[in-house]
C-alpha cells in the first residue's frame, strides 16, 4: 500500500499523517453477505497474545535478526526530527527513543528517561531528565539537548516537516523565533543541566500525548548549520542516541548492525547484538520459516499461509488507524483558511447513511484481509482504549434499510432501469475516486461499486479507472470537481484529539464537513476542562455518536498490527499498556533460531 505520510514519533501512523490509499487485499463474493446488521469490534487480544510465550531464560551474548519488511531500501535519515518514512523509524527504535514512556492511552508517564510535572494552569510543563541517561558516546543527555530539538524544528532554516505540528507552534515565543525575530524561544527556559520548562499559549490535554518528546545531541550536531543537518553524515552514517543499542555498521539502505549499549539507563540489554536487514515481503514467510530472521512486522495478505507455522508465533494489537470513504461536501477556502460545506450533491444525510448501510465491511475484513481487519464503528479506533466508544450508534450492513432511506429521500428508479434518479427525476451518477496499487485495488473498488448498485445507486470510477498515487492526491487536495466520493485512511498517531483531521480551519478535513456542534465538541475535547479524563471521554463519546449520525464519511475498517516472532525470542511484547517494555529486555533462549 502506498502511503503519503509524515511520521511523528516511533509509530506506524501519525497525527496528520495522511494515508489516503486504495485498500490492499482481494475481494470476496459480493453475493455472500453478513447476517449482522450492526458492527461489532473484537479486541486484537481475542485473536493474538500481546506477549510471546517463551518463558525460558535468555542466554548470555545472544543475537537477534530483525526483518525490516520492505520492497525498497530504507532511506537512512536517522534522526526523529527529519525522517519521514516508517522504515527509518524501525531503525531508530533500537538506538534512540523518546524521553517519555507512555501508558495504554499513549499518555506520558514518568517511567522513561525523563519525568514531567504540569503547572497548576496546565500551560507549563517542567521536564527533568534522569541523571543516568547518556548518549551512546558517553555524554550526558542534557536539558539543552531537548531545547535544541525545538530550536532546530522551529528554525526558518529547518528542512524537515515537524514544524507544522500545532503543539510545537503553540510554544510561547516559537512564532517570533521561527520568523527570525528572536534568537531563542522565550517559552523554553533551562533551569539546570537536566531540567527545563516549556510554556504554551493555552492549556491543552494533548500536550501529554502529542508534545514532541525527542532530544537531539547538541554537543554532536550543534556545530552543523541547521540548513545542512538533514544531509549530514552524522544523521545518515554515524547517528547517536541514548537507546539500548548503538550502531556498529550501516550498509546504506540494506542493513544495520547494532551492539549493546552497556551504559543504557534501563540497564544493559540482554542481547549482545542485533542485526536489522531489509527483507522483501515476497520472501518474508520463507525467511521466517528458515530462521533467517527472528522478528518481523508481517504482511496481512500472507497470514493464511503463515498462521499454522511451527517455528514462530504471532503477537498482535489494535492499530492506530482506520479506513474510510469520504463524501466531498464542499471545498477548502484558501483565502479564509477554512472549510466551506457548499456541495449540494450529498446534502441529504439519508443518502450518505444509505451508502454506508450498503457496505458489508465484515465480509471485506474477513475475505479480503483474512480476518485481520474489522468493521470500523467510529472515527476513534479501539487502540485508544479509554476514548473509543462502543456505543456510538454505528451503521452496519443493512441493504434493506439503505433502500428505505433512499426511497424516503426521493431517490427512486423512475425509468425502471434498476438505477435511481435524484429527487427531481434526473439521472444520478456518483464519481468514485480510488487509488491504484496492489492486486486487489481494482477488485475492491468494484466490490464497493457493486454494493451501491445493489441498492440502486449508479457509482463509477473517476475517469473510468483507478488513479495513480500523485494524481489521486492532486484531485483530493485540490477538490477536483470530478470527485464526489473517495477512498482513504488515516493514521491517528498517539494523540487521540481528532481536531487536526476534522476541524473547520484545518486543510486535512477533506470532506469539508463543518457545523457549530462539531466545532464545539472538538474545541471541548482539547480545552482546559478536558484535563479531566471523564469530561474528555464524555466529549469524545458524544462526538463519535454525532459523526455517525451526520456521516460526512463512512468509517470502513479498523486494523490489527501483527508481528511474527521466532519461538526462541523471550520477553517481546506489543501491549500498549506495557509501558515498561523496552528492547533491552528482549532476549533469545538459544544460539540458533527455531526452523520449520
Amino acid at each position: 500500500m502506498k502511503k503519503k505520510q509524515v511520521l511523528k514519533y516511533a509509530t506506524p501512523f501519525v497525527a496528520l499523517g495522511l494515508l489516503l490509499s486504495a485498500c490492499n487485499g482481494t475481494t470476496g463474493d459480493s453475493s455472500k453477505t453478513s447476517s449482522s446488521s450492526t458492527k461489532k469490534v473484537e479486541d486484537a487480544s481475542k485473536l493474538f497474545a500481546f506477549k510471546v510465550k517463551n518463558s525460558k531464560k535468555a542466554i548470555d551474548k545472544g543475537s537477534l535478526n530483525y526483518a525490516l519488511v520492505s520492497d525498497t531500501p530504507f532511506e537512512g535519515t536517522l534522526n526523529y526530527a527529519y525522517y519521514t518514512g516508517q522504515p527509518d523509524a524501525e531503525v531508530l527504535q533500537f538506538f534512540d527513543e523518546p524521553l517519555f514512556a507512555t501508558d495504554g492511552d499513549y499518555r506520558f508517564t514518568n517511567d522513561g528517561a525523563a519525568s514531567y510535572k504540569m503547572s497548576d494552569d496546565n500551560k507549563t510543563i517542567t521536564v527533568k531528565i534522569k541523571d543516568n541517561v547518556n548518549w551512546t558516546d558517553g555524554q550526558p543527555v542534557k536539558a539543552e539537548d531537548y531545547e535544541y530539538s525545538f530550536l532546530v524544528i522551529g528554525s526558518k532554516d529547518y528542512t524537515g516537516v515537524r514544524y507544522g505540528d500545532a503543539i510545537i507552534q503553540s510554544i510561547v515565543g516559537m512564532k517570533d523565533y521561527h520568523e527570525g525575530k528572536a534568537k531563542n524561544i522565550s517559552g523554553i527556559k533551562i533551569l539546570d543541566d537536566k531540567t527545563l520548562s516549556i510554556t504554551f499559549t493555552e492549556a491543552n490535554p494533548s500536550l501529554l500525548t502529542g508534545l514532541w518528546p525527542y532530544a537531539m545531541p547538541k554537543h554532536y550536531l550543534g556545530d552543523i548549520a541547521i540548513k545542512d543537518l538533514a544531509k549530514n553524515d552524522k544523521v545518515h552514517k554515524t547517528p547517536i542516541g541514548f537507546g539500548p543499542f548503538k550502531i556498529a555498521k550501516i550498509v546504506p539502505g540494506e542493513s544495520v548492525q547494532f551492539v549493546r549499549n552497556d551504559d543504557y539507563y534501563h540497564g544493559k540489554a540482554k542481547l549482545e547484538s542485533l542485526v536489522l536487514k531489509v527483507v522483501n515481503p515476497k520472501v518474508i514467510l520463507q525467511s521466517l520459516k528458515k530462521g533467517d530472521v527472528d522478528l518481523a512486522t508481517f504482511p496481512t495478505d500472507q497470514y493464511p499461509a503463515a498462521k499454522d507455522s511451527k517455528n514462530f508465533e504471532f503477537v498482535g494489537k489494535n492499530g492506530l488507524a482506520y479506513s474510510y470513504i469520504g463524501f466531498k461536501l464542499g471545498h477548502w477556502d484558501a483565502k479564509k483558511n477554512e472549510n466551506v460545506m457548499d456541495n449540494p450533491k450529498f446534502k441529504d444525510v439519508r443518502l450518505r447513511k444509505a451508502m454506508a448501510y450498503a457496505l458489508d465491511e465484515k465480509a471485506v475484513g474477513d475475505k479480503i484481509y483474512n480476518g485481520l481487519r474489522t468493521p470500523a464503528t467510529s472515527l476513534i479506533p479501539p487502540a485508544f482504549a479509554t476514548y473509543y466508544s462502543k456505543d456510538a450508534d454505528s451503521i452496519g450492513y443493512d441493504p434493506k434499510k439503505a433502500k428505505k432511506l433512499l426511497d424516503e429521500a426521493g431517490y427512486k428508479d423512475v425509468d425502471k432501469d434498476g438505477l435511481r434518479e435524484d429527487p427531481s427525476g434526473k439521472k444520478f451518477h456518483i464519481n468514485y475516486l480510488a487509488m491504484s496499487g496492489g492486486d486487489i485495488a481494482e477488485p475492491l473498488a468494484k466490490f464497493y461499486m457493486q454494493s451501491w448498485k445493489n441498492v440502486g445507486l449508479d457509482v463509477g470510477l473517476v475517469d473510468g479507472r483507478l488513479a495513480e498515487f500523485n494524481s489521486f492526491y492532486k484531485m483530493v487536495e485540490e477538490d477536483d470537481p470530478k470527485v464526489d466520493l473517495f477512498a482513504g485512511a488515516w493514521g491517528t498517531g498517539t494523540d487521540v484529539d481528532p481536531y487536526g483531521l476534522y476541524g473547520r480551519d484545518v486543510p486535512y478535513n477533506y470532506t469539508h464537513f463543518v457545523s457549530d456542534k462539531n466545532d464545539q465538541l472538538l474545541k471541548d475535547g482539547h480545552s482546559e476542562k478536558a484535563f479531566d479524563q471523564d469530561f474528555r471521554k464524555k466529549t469524545y463519546d458524544e462526538w463519535q455518536k454525532y459523526m455517525n449520525d451526520q456521516m460526512p464519511l463512512i468509517p470502513t475498517l479498523f486494523r490489527y498490527e501483527i508481528t511474527a516472532v521466532n519461538k526462541r525470542v523471550t520477553n517481546f511484547s506489543v501491549e500498549p499498556k506495557d509501558s515498561s517494555f523496552v528492547w533491552s529486555e528482549v532476549g533469545v533462549s538459544s544460539d540458533t533460531p527455531d526452523v520449520e
